[in-house]
């Protein structure tokens, strides 16, 4: 099959771009894995080729890609044609209403970049509602449901949380999608394929700026959202109809700030038990220690797209035989989780960050004052305008966020690196906030 984030990207095979994406062979080779794994697995069971389809036309409208969205709606219209017709209704209505008013106020960063793009989203600490960015909220209308059913209309509005207001998740949202029909396996696997298309997508973006970059020279080369999000506490009518299947812990410590370490994530909907993993699922867990945590064993429910998942993973971020540094990498990851307001990524990678360059004190700054923040360092600084511009949605990474990474001594295979990690996140970040939450953890734990 041809490689689908090439053909999205324009990037024809043996193209140096392309050669140089083989340096991360198993996260080139996965990507494509989990495209299969998730919009052509062998099986679809109860989510069907038509509904994985129009979920990820309309995502890739959300998302800004003419070239994603041709492709998918391409896809859905060989599988049915009035469905096709009806998301590109619905993809017309959200667009038009993707605006948020005038006069809402925006973070100073995020507005010096671009005054009406996502992520939207309340905090849940009011620490952090200094950086609450209202936004549009989408819902299928009763027509369009009709012709879509319960099923694709409730994954449609999952689609446009996780892609407009991933931290405005709650297990309201979820247990929603029970209520229409969902179940658990189905959930994770809608919340993999979304998730999913914004790695894609975005990645895709990156590489066609990157082409389309002028070469250096040698002389160079030196809404309702309180209503909507805020319904989510316990006894909304979703949440009392699916009773237990949704867990959501009403004296959870839950953290305040963006802190390095010291933070666990909880599940909304059951994992598979420890003891319940199939060989299949153990397999995918890749590293069998994975078993203990819930995150993975709840991820378990489409193991061969968590499969591909990790692999893809891992060559991004521990394939140290050349390329970006690791401390960029996860500094790259703690960009994205930044702005998406991912506490737990946020935490995990600034610590690695940390980690990996000692600068610790420089780490917090990021996390204290946000993306905008002056890190000292003009590769750092680099590396975060670049993965903010491809995080926003829809994204505004092109040639001069290229042009400033190359001046700054990155060459194209360090600047993919960046990109990788980055989009990656914007696929685990959405994950995250999507299925469950974060937590302080107790000393000790």
């Amino acid at each position: 099959m041809t490689d689908i984030i090439n053909t999205l990207a324009g990037i024809a095979a043996q193209d140096p771009l392309d050669l140089l994406r083989d340096h991360r062979a198993q996260a080139k080779e996965n990507a494509q894995l989990s495209f299969i794994a998730l919009l052509e697995p062998g099986d679809p069971g109860s989510f069907s080729y038509r509904d994985r389809y129009a979920v990820a036309a309309f995502t890739a409208g959300l998302l800004g890609s003419d070239a994603a969205e041709v492709f998918y709606r391409d896809l859905l219209r060989d599988e049915d044609e009035s469905a096709s017709l009806t998301v590109a209704q619905l993809l017309d209505l959200a667009l038009t209403e993707s605006a948020p008013a005038a006069g809402v106020a925006r973070t100073a960063a995020v507005a010096e970049l671009d005054a009406v793009r996502g992520p939207y989203g309340i905090h849940e600490s009011e620490n952090l509602a200094g950086e609450n960015v209202p936004g549009p909220w989408f819902h299928v209308d009763e027509k369009s449901a009709e012709v879509l059913g319960p099923l694709t209309a409730a994954g449609l509005e999952f689609a446009h949380l996780l892609v407009l207001h991933p931290r405005d998740s709650r297990p309201d949202h979820v247990a929603r999608l029970l209520a229409a029909g969902w179940d658990e396996d189905g959930i994770v696997t809608l919340a993999q394929l979304v998730s999913f298309l914004n790695f894609q997508i975005r990645i895709s973006t990156g590489l066609a700026a990157l082409a389309g970059a002028p070469v250096p020279s040698a002389a160079d080369a030196s809404a309702p959202a309180a209503g909507d999000a805020g319904a989510v506490a316990g006894g909304s009518p979703a949440l009392t109809a699916v009773g237990d299947r949704i867990s959501t812990y009403p004296n959870l410590n839950r953290p305040l700030n963006y802190q390095q370490a010291g933070l666990g994530w909880v599940p909304w909907i059951a994992p598979v038990a420890e003891a319940d993993l199939s060989d299949v699922q153990r397999d995918a867990l890749v590293e069998a220690g994975r078993a203990k945590n819930a995150y993975f064993r709840l991820l378990a429910r489409d193991p061969e797209a968590l499969r591909a998942r990790t692999l893809t993973d891992f060559d991004i971020f521990f394939n140290t035989s050349d390329g970006l540094g690791r401390a960029e990498r996860e500094i790259a990851a703690t960009a994205a989780s930044r702005l998406n307001g991912c506490l737990f990524c946020a935490s995990v990678h600034s610590d690695r960050a940390t980690q990996e360059s000692g600068r610790r004190d420089t780490v917090q700054q990021l996390l204290d004052e946000g993306i905008g923040t002056d890190l000292g360092d003009p590769v750092w600084n680099a590396v975060v305008e670049a993965s903010v511009a491809l995080t926003l949605t829809p994204q505004i990474f092109g040639p001069e966020h290229v042009s400033r990474l190359r001046e700054v001594g990155l060459d194209d295979g360090d600047i993919i690196d960046a990109l990788n990690c980055a989009a990656f996140f914007n696929w685990a970040n959405r994950l995250m906030l999507s299925l469950g939450e974060p937590e302080v953890l107790a000393p000790g734990r």
